[in-house]
């Protein structure tokens, strides 16, 4: 896949991918430009054509370009002059697109790619139940206000204990200090989610699990 389920992930994904073909087709369009413009300015004065869409004051300045390639062409010997003039002007423009197209890609390209892969191994993971597990091992790497904010989502802490009977708390000759040797489950936090992927706890696999496929982008 290459897009993303989650719409604002994917319309990041769909922007990125937009402006990576605009960054190619100017550069394409500049590098043909320039072509045309080199070869323009090897012709001989007396046949070069007014270039369209500018003024005379820019005309007139890349004219006087042009002159000045005249003088470098003619300094060649006459066989080699236009023909060296053509190489030059198409390198010219190859290396003008081939650059900078090729310092976005080495950027864009990768990180595209390694999400690409990330995202069918994770849909391929979590159609099993070995394969939640390994999601949940690879969203415990995470940051720990990360882990935080999923075991803030958890209904119980893993491993709590059992509830107390009510009757308890009605019973006037009940012991005060009982209630200091009761076992209280722990607060949720990042440990509680490691516990229950070591015991293997099911609602810490799922959640830890859906986690992980949310911060790709995912549907669970």
């Amino acid at each position: 896949m290459w897009y993303a389920h989650n719409p604002g992930r994917r319309a990041l994904q769909l922007l990125g991918d937009g402006a990576a073909l605009l960054w190619i087709a100017l550069w394409a369009a500049v590098a043909l430009a320039a072509h045309r413009l080199a070869q323009t300015a090897s012709q001989p004065a007396q046949h070069r054509p007014r270039i369209p869409l500018l003024g005379s004051s820019v005309d007139g300045a890349l004219r006087g370009v042009a002159h000045a390639g005249d003088r470098i062409v003619s300094a060649a010997p006459a066989p080699q002059g236009p023909a060296a003039a053509q190489a030059l002007a198409v390198l010219g423009a190859v290396a003008l697109f081939v650059i900078p197209v090729g310092l976005m890609l080495t950027v864009w390209l990768p990180r595209r790619i390694r999400w690409t892969r990330q995202a069918a191994a994770a849909q391929e993971l979590a159609s099993t139940e070995d394969g939640r597990e390994l999601l949940a091992l690879r969203a415990l790497l995470r940051p720990l206000d990360e882990l935080a904010a999923t075991a803030e989502l958890l209904p119980a802490a893993p491993g709590g204990a059992p509830d107390q009977d009510p009757d308890l708390d009605m019973d006037p000759d009940m012991d005060l200090d009982l209630d200091l040797d009761l076992d209280v489950p722990p607060d949720p936090g990042p440990g509680c989610l490691a516990k229950g992927w070591r015991e293997a706890d099911p609602v810490v696999l799922d959640a830890l699990a859906h986690a992980e496929l949310q911060r790709l982008g995912l549907r669970t």
